[in-house]
C-alpha cells in the first residue's frame, strides 16, 4: 500500500468536527495524544518490567504497532486539512534530511540547520 492509497482509505473513516475546513486542530491534538500512547507503552514496560534495552516483548511490540497505526491515521488527517498528500510530506522530509546530510548538519538541533 502506498501513502496515497492509505490516505484515501483513511479518509473514508474520518469523521470529526470541522473536517476538511482547513481546521487541523482536531487531528493535530489527536496526533499528539496517539504519539503519547506509543510512549506510554514503552514507559510502562520500563516501569513494570524494568526493561532497559533489547527486543521488546511481543505483546508490547504489537500494542505499539496498533498505536503507531493511529498515529499514521492522524498524520493522514492532518495532511488532508493542509491539502497535502502524505507522499508530498514524505518527499519534503527526505529532501530536508538529504540536504542536512550533504551539508554535514544531520546532527544538532534547529529546524533550519
Amino acid at each position: 500500500m502506498t501513502f496515497d492509497e492509505y490516505q484515501r482509505e483513511a479518509a473514508t473513516t474520518a469523521h470529526y468536527p470541522g473536517r476538511l475546513e482547513s481546521n487541523p486542530v482536531y487531528p493535530v491534538l489527536g496526533l499528539n495524544g496517539e504519539a503519547g500512547e506509543v510512549a506510554e507503552k514503552l514507559k510502562k514496560l520500563i516501569r513494570d518490567e524494568k526493561w532497559e534495552k533489547g527486543p521488546l516483548p511481543e505483546n508490547v511490540r504489537a500494542a505499539m504497532a496498533k498505536e503507531l497505526g493511529d498515529v499514521l491515521w492522524y498524520i493522514s488527517a492532518c495532511c488532508d486539512e493542509l491539502e497535502i498528500t502524505m507522499t508530498e510530506v514524505a518527499q519534503i522530509n527526505i529532501d530536508k534530511l538529504k540536504s542536512r546530510q550533504k551539508r554535514d548538519k544531520i546532527k544538532g538541533s534547529g529546524d533550519d540547520r
